[in-house]
């Protein structure tokens, strides 16, 4: 019995140990995958622990974000606004005494002078030559708001802000003065990379400005904003961020100091010293965002209160000001570990901060060895204690480990700011804990096995966790059901598979497969089939959807919009440029495991499935990219805006039926585009009521208004052609599909 109780208690003993030392390999591991999934483990534990020692709601007066939210773009208009107003935004600032102005924004082109729109058509009435047309010509300079804003930004502490980029295009605008640094020479030497390109300001008002600051931020590869340049290397120079650029001016810094470190033979970069404050950044002069709270954490004050002096002058005396946006549509919000909608002027508002508090976390020198330590010591003693636990002291024993390594990690974060990665040691207790309970789990484990064969090649994997919390309520039978199928297909395959070779026609199926497999999954569809060039997948079954139409289309705008984004990616490769139609339609189909003794699948059938098909087949006749039957828009009316393309009888169908193009979602609709829809359901009417004159006028009215939407163009032609052969008396506005 001896003998046998510890042969049970060597096996996990010695495959604990290997676990250990399988950890610390993949932990300090030179392979790229494992230092990108070690990485991504030690920056979702950094986010946790982030969020878990935030501060409690502090708003720091010091500095003031003035946001150009919808607020403001409702009372001023629409972006980009007049750069006299943005002067007028200035005097304004500067009247309340603010100390130094930051514009999380970039001015790359000219505004255009309006008198010289007024000229030009002045100049086609009276000719350009005419003695009045060139003596206005004298009074351009006043109507250009250009040199008016760029005499606002003279002589006042105002950064403007630019970006650097790594694309290799061309250069646009004029680039700030560098960092004075002393001695200069240290910045060819250092082992830092360069800067590719750059969009700058127009030149005249970065003249004027004197300082700038680039405001471009990199996210890890999770998208997460953890980490953001403090200074970039362009040719032999050092350019400051926005907001070290600020903060430099508000501390009245004029030279700024490298601390630098000799790493084998390369001189790599420690930190920065401006004036009093110790800035530690990475080699490549990053430093960890300190962030100091929530959205929120700094003064926000519309920017249209302050044009119109609603604003109360202590909020803004002695203040450093950011200027950005919080609107949706000016695209700055970002993603980053507290919260993940967050705007990235405040990103540089938290920078700021840091640099006036000398408070910047950390990761030490000595941090590699301090890891490999701990996760040696915790692991040694949890494998050869858990084999000689029962499950209930295991995990009582386990929960005690994980909770003393965080609470010294977050302690060693609190007191000095430092950081140490917390996730190895987390996720070796957690491994080794799962693997000496794991025969109590294995009836479960099995059992999501035998679903996951069973649906795991059709269904995305978030849909088949839903379905294993009641496993017998799903099976291969089959029954009828109201549900949605959506067929997508390759525009002119046949010419493309023409001039790729095998092996290049699979590759780019692969990759273009791969993410639309990915969009259905992401919208809660189930995969029927891939045939060729074509992907067939509906919703509804194995897991009832009541929203199976509206997540159908949404799916659809998803695919379409994936495929602009691959153009690129595929003309990089070599591979042709792809258009895609896809047709949907909703109705009672038949679902189940259907085929031969020999081959079976799980798929659906049926007329509905069959019309959503010959839709699919319409999109290139209507020049459209989705087509929809009438059933799924009445079911996805409520979400979604349909352009009415057509009363069609598609081939082996005697019913007409209605089919539309959903446009976007209703709450994204303008009023522009709605009116567009009005007018065109009203040409509609007309045309299916033979007023030709009517329906033609207000066709070429859309179609001037709007050339991209050929629709309109193909109205114009079918009325030309019906008005040289009338339709009989009884003609209903049925258009014949005679293609499949």
């Amino acid at each position: 019995m001896a003998r046998g109780g510890f042969r049970k208690k060597l096996y996990p003993t010695v495959t604990g140990l290997l676990l250990v030392f399988l950890m610390l390999w993949l932990q300090f591991s030179d392979m790229p995958l494992m230092q990108q999934t070690m990485q991504r483990l030690d920056s979702l534990v950094y986010d946790l622990r982030l969020r878990a020692m935030l501060p409690g709601r502090h708003v720091d007066p010091r500095i003031v974000i003035v946001d150009i939210d919808e607020k403001s773009l409702q009372q001023e208009g629409q972006w980009p606004w007049p750069r006299s107003k943005l002067g007028q935004l200035l005097d304004n600032l500067y009247a309340q005494g603010v100390a130094v102005v930051g514009f999380d924004i970039i001015f790359a082109e000219p505004e255009r002078n309006s008198g010289e729109v007024v000229l030009q058509r002045l100049g086609e009435v009276r000719g350009q030559g005419d003695a009045l047309v060139r003596g206005l010509r004298d009074y351009l300079p006043l109507f250009d708001n250009n040199l008016a804003f760029a005499e606002k930004l003279a002589d006042r502490e105002v950064v403007l802000g630019y970006i650097f980029h790594n694309r290799g295009e061309e250069a646009v605008g004029t680039l700030p003065q560098p960092l004075n640094i002393m001695p200069h020479e240290i910045v060819a030497r250092l082992a830092m990379s360069t800067a590719a390109s750059y969009t700058g300001n127009i030149d005249v008002l970065q003249q004027a400005a004197r300082h700038g600051g680039f405001f471009s931020l990199e996210p890890d590869p999770d998208g997460i904003i953890r980490r953001a340049p403090v200074v970039v290397r362009y040719g032999d120079y050092l350019y400051p961020s926005l907001g070290m650029e600020v903060a430099r001016l508000y501390l009245m810094v004029d030279e700024v100091e490298l601390q630098t470190a000799m790493v084998g033979s390369e001189e790599i970069l420690e930190a920065i010293h401006l004036g009093q404050t110790v800035i530690p950044t990475d080699s490549e002069g990053r430093v960890i965002i300190p962030y100091r709270g929530l959205w929120g954490s700094y003064p926000y004050v519309s920017a249209t209160d302050v044009l119109h002096g609603r604003v109360n002058a202590a909020t803004l005396e002695n203040a450093i000001v950011l200027i950005g946006t919080t609107a949706q549509g000016l695209f700055d919000l970002r993603a980053t570990p507290i919260q993940a909608v967050y705007p990235g002027v405040e990103v540089h508002a938290n920078t700021i901060a840091a640099i006036l508090d000398n408070t910047f976390p950390m990761e030490p020198a000595w941090a590699t060895g301090a890891d490999f330590l701990l996760t040696l010591i915790i692991g040694l003693v949890l494998a050869l204690l858990f084999p000689r636990l029962a499950p209930l002291p295991l995990v009582i024993v386990s929960l005690a480990v994980l909770a003393a390594a965080v609470a010294f990690n977050f302690w060693i974060w609190a007191s000095g700011g430092l950081i140490l990665a917390l996730a190895p040691q987390l996720l070796l207790v957690i491994v080794l804990a799962m693997f000496n309970m794991a025969y109590g789990f294995f009836g479960e484990f099995r059992s999501k096995r035998q679903l996951q064969g069973m649906f795991g090649q059709y269904v995305p994997p978030q849909l088949v966790q839903e379905m294993s919390e009641n496993p017998e309520q799903y099976s291969f039978e089959g029954e009828s059901r109201e549900m949605t199928v959506l067929f997508a297909d390759i525009r002119s395959f046949t010419t493309i598979s023409e001039v790729l070779s095998a092996n290049e026609l699979k590759a780019m199926l692969n990759r273009f497969f791969t993410p639309m497999t990915r969009i259905i999954f992401d919208n809660r569809g189930t995969i029927d089939k891939y045939v060729g060039d074509m992907v067939m997948a509906f919703w509804g079954a194995p897991l009832e959807d009541t929203q199976h139409a509206v997540h159908a289309i949404s799916a659809a705008l998803a695919m379409l919009r994936e495929v602009e984004r691959l153009k690129p990616e595929f003309q990089a490769a070599g591979f042709p440029i792809i258009q895609i139609g896809i047709g949907i339609n909703s109705g009672v189909m038949n679902v189940g495991d259907m085929g031969s003794e020999y081959r079976r699948a799980y798929t659906v059938l049926g007329d509905a499935v069959n019309l959503a098909s010959r839709l699919e087949g319409t999109t290139k006749y209507y020049h459209v990219g989705l087509v929809v039957g009438e059933t799924t828009r009445h079911l996805a009316a409520d979400n979604y805006v349909f352009r009415e393309l057509d009363l069609i009888r598609v081939k082996g169908k005697a019913e007409a039926i209605h089919i539309f193009e959903p446009i976007c979602a209703k709450a994204q609709a303008s009023s522009e585009l709605l009116a567009e829809l009005q007018l065109h359901d009203e040409a509609l009417a007309s045309y299916r009521g033979q007023d030709w004159d009517h329906a033609a006028s207000l066709w070429q009215q859309l179609h001037a208004a709007h050339p991209a939407v050929q629709v309109y163009a193909l109205y114009l032609e079918r009325i030309e052609a019906l008005r040289n052969a009338p339709p009989a008396a009884e003609w209903d506005g049925v258009y014949e599909r005679t293609e499949k």
